[in-house]
């Protein structure tokens, strides 16, 4: 009998052991992901950040002034690529509430603004944006 009571202790033992295993693995999984979240929410805070600086200095001549001219230059190019998708779309912008419409719609769909008959000529010379590999050619003459 004895064989067996030490066989008993040592499959208790065994599990015991298992047991807190688990329980480690799982508590180093949950700090992980803790450890994760807090790195995401330094990171977000890094971009509002960084955001509050640009917005407070832009156009003053400070250090990241490269930076700056780099985030212009982008920002510049969304502007026009979103008016080359509105020129694709034939649609334009609502004055008022900056919501889509149709080129030949008289009001705004959302907010009911009255909206200009004539609609404007692409407002920039053709140039090419280049990002990365892809470049779009922006052409005004039709």
């Amino acid at each position: 009998m004895d064989f067996f009571s030490k066989l008993g202790d040592t499959i208790a033992n065994v599990g015991k052991d298992v047991t807190q295993k688990a329980k480690d693995v799982s508590g180093i999984a949950k700090l992980k992901l803790d450890i994760k979240a807090k790195e995401d929410f330094i990171k977000e805070q890094y971009i509002e950040l960084g955001k509050a600086y640009y917005e407070k200095n832009k156009g003053m001549d400070v250090p990241e002034k490269v930076q700056f001219d780099r985030i212009e230059e982008a920002m510049e190019d969304i502007s026009k690529m979103e008016l080359l998708i509105l020129e694709i779309k034939k649609a334009r912008r609502c004055p008022e509430c900056g919501a889509e419409a149709a080129e030949t719609a008289e009001f705004c769909s959302v907010c009911g603004k009255k909206l200009s008959i004539v609609v404007e000529d692409y407002p920039y010379e053709e140039e090419e944006i280049v990002k990365g590999e892809a470049a779009v050619t922006v052409n005004t003459e039709d």
